[in-house]
């Protein structure tokens, strides 16, 4: 079944209203245990949110009436409601609530770590909600009992989502799409100042101000409070033209290709590129340090490196679309794999001693891609081992691991270096003996090698 509890409360069996005959009271209890689907929830805590704290004598049997006629009406649906203890529970099923599809929009958003993928999920996040919570059927002091941590994540989303946008450089997304979030009272300092960016970034400084100024009349008539010390700095630098307002951070060492940011290439070697797609091993909290952050970058790195022909990166990326959760099994896979080839190879450079121990699960992959490996003939004539698009949605990382594999079977490994530059760390390959430093100009700017 498909439950729609973020506006107006539905229910659909095979795309039809399924709430036909059940009765108002009947409904919120129905919508009180979808809350909490997959959780007991105890009769006496039904019985004070239906009443809310007013309830007749005969409450509890009323309740238990209420969950015959419930299953009366949704059994033949395929809803299991089952009794617990003293209490009821809804099972989880295969049954679609789009609360519980929010919240885990809104887990996935915070472990991604690509601005774009994010947006892309709070997007997905935000247009399930249609209406404040159980509109129509709950009052605002039930809705505020049942539903604080879900507007709470709602704003935490619209807050996240103006603040990726800022940093791709979209304020003009930010402003018409937090205007109305702006009308509401008391406002939300964070979003106040994400919308006052956007205004400044778009030449707008002084209705900026103006909504500073707003910000301020209202918290103080309505809470008797200033604004808080970040929104009274940007203000500040705001009347002061400081000129880091008017651009977003950027990636550090950047290539755009297709829509996603991935690293210079500076190794020479895909192996020690899928590698040096964490960038600043030192300074992960650079803009940009990592690349890794969704599938997409995965599979576009493969086709960008030659390890994938573009129909088949397109394929892969039409199949991450319709499958997330696999793709990111697979993205989690890849990230391992990154940690344990880049120990690996750092014992072949003299900067980890114990890097040998990692052999075996970089090994245990490449010895998977061998597998799905296939030997055809390339554009220039000369043969190739390729991963067959069988592999999937695994393609990439197994294209990685055969490449990793390839490497430390050849004696082209011994020539291999550590960037020494601060936050750098990359990898290369220096046949010379004579490089020191990684093919970026700035690390070398810094200290010249010898």
């Amino acid at each position: 079944m498909d439950f729609q509890l973020l506006g107006p409360f539905e229910a659909r069996h095979e795309g039809r209203p399924a709430l036909a005959g059940v009765r108002r009271q009947e409904r919120l209890l129905l919508a009180v245990l979808l809350l909490d689907a997959g959780r007991a929830v105890p009769v006496d805590r039904l019985v004070e949110l239906l009443w809310q704290g007013r309830p007749p004598g005969s409450a509890r049997g009323t309740v238990h009436t209420y969950i015959g006629r419930l299953r009366a009406a949704l059994g033949p649906s395929g809803l299991r409601l089952t009794t617990y203890d003293d209490g009821y529970r809804i099972e989880r099923d295969e049954h679609r609530v789009d609360t519980g599809e929010f919240t885990g929009l809104m887990d996935r958003a915070a472990a991604a770590g690509d601005p774009a993928h994010r947006v892309e999920l709070h997007d997905q996040a935000l247009a399930l909600w249609r209406g404040p919570l159980l509109d129509g059927l709950a009052d605002e002091p039930l809705r505020g009992r049942l539903g604080s941590v879900l507007a709470q994540l709602r704003l935490t989303a619209l807050e996240r989502r103006a603040e990726d946008l800022l940093d791709m450089g979209k304020h003009h997304r930010v402003v018409a799409d937090l205007l109305p979030e702006l009308r509401k009272r008391p406002p939300r300092e964070r979003l106040v100042a994400a919308q006052m960016t956007a205004l400044y970034r778009c030449g707008r400084a002084a209705e900026a101000l103006d909504l500073y100024q707003e910000t301020r009349t209202a918290l103080v008539s309505e809470l008797g409070l200033e604004p808080g010390p970040d929104l009274r700095e940007l203000q500040a630098r705001m009347l002061a033209a400081d000129p880091r307002l008017d651009r977003p951070p950027g990636p550090v060492y950047a290539v755009r290709v297709r829509e996603v940011w991935l690293p210079w290439n500076t190794s020479g070697h895909p192996a020690l590129e899928f590698c040096n797609t964490y960038a600043g091993w030192g300074s992960p909290s650079r803009p940009g340090s990592d690349w890794l952050t969704r599938y997409a970058s995965l599979a576009v790195w493969a086709g960008h490196l030659g390890l994938a022909d573009d129909p088949v990166v397109d394929r892969l990326l039409a199949e991450a679309e319709r499958h997330p959760g696999p793709a990111d099994e697979v993205l989690g896979e890849a990230r391992a794999l990154r940690a344990a080839l880049y120990a690996c190879l750092s014992g072949f450079s003299g900067a980890d001693p114990n890097g040998a121990a990692t052999f075996k699960t970089v090994a245990a992959v490449a010895e998977e891609a061998a597998r799905h490996a296939e030997f055809t003939r390339g554009p220039d004539g000369l043969g190739r081992w390729n991963i067959t698009p069988a592999a999937g949605l695994r393609l990439p990382l197994l294209a990685a691991a055969h490449s990793a594999a390839t490497l430390l079977a050849s004696p082209q490994v011994h020539t291999l270096r550590i960037c020494p530059g601060k936050d750098c760390g990359w990898l290369f390959l220096d046949e010379s003996g004579r490089r020191r430093w990684c093919s970026l100009g700035t690390c070398g700017a810094r200290r010249p090698a010898p």
